[in-house]
């Protein structure tokens, strides 16, 4: 169970050499390797799934997080670690909510110039899904709605955030929700094309 053990600290993480603790106190803020090293997001936010990187495995089924509170609290410090990353804060642990740091605005420039954070994004969010922090999956989703459609911000990730981020939410009608909210504040001359129509038209008739 590698991706377990690597969050137990009984592991480092290949091929950095990396432990779950060195990660957490070297790497915060170390805007400049987080951006450039692509072998660790694997490490931190494991799914039942290969990626780029072959040697970190796919979790298995048997490596379920719930049941250790060391594994679940390093997670947790992995989450704000990557949030910070892309100018987030995580404002109470209880509901997931979030909001923009104090350096949101430095950290949203390099987000918008580095495409490939959205497919980290996507692969944080599953991660959370699966691994016992379902709750933090919506207030995330709906951060980054609310940047795209209604604050003008991240174009770059608009896409990724209605086509990827909106559909890894695990719970179906908090899904719908964040649709709906995405459709009624979607204000681009394309057609919206993330649910279908019969449904966009009983939304409209509210």
């Amino acid at each position: 169970m590698p991706n377990l053990n690597f969050y137990l600290g009984k592991m480092a993480s290949k091929p950095d050499g990396v432990y779950i603790t060195k990660f957490h106190s070297e790497w915060m803020k170390d805007y400049e390797r987080l951006e450039y090293v692509h072998t660790f997001i694997q490490w931190l936010f494991p799914l039942q799934e290969p990626g780029m990187n072959y040697q970190a495995k796919p979790m298995t089924k048997d490596e379920k997080f719930c049941g250790s509170d060391e594994a679940k609290d390093n997670l947790l410090t992995s989450y704000k670690l990557m949030l910070d990353f892309y100018g987030i804060e995580l404002c109470d642990e209880e509901t997931g909510e979030v909001k923009r740091a104090a350096n949101w605005r430095e950290r949203f420039d390099n987000l918008n110039c580095h495409t490939h954070n959205n497919l980290r994004i996507t692969r944080i969010l599953k991660c959370l899904g699966t691994l016992g922090f379902e709750r933090y999956q919506v207030p995330l989703v709906k951060f980054f709605l609310e940047e795209t459609l209604i604050n003008g911000e991240l174009p770059r990730v608009k896409e990724s955030v209605l086509s990827y981020f909106m559909f890894a939410v695990l719970n179906k009608e908090n899904r719908k929700k964040l649709i709906e909210f995405a459709y009624l504040n979607y204000h681009d001359s394309d057609e919206f094309v993330w649910c279908p129509m019969k449904i966009q038209k009983a939304w409209k008739q509210k």
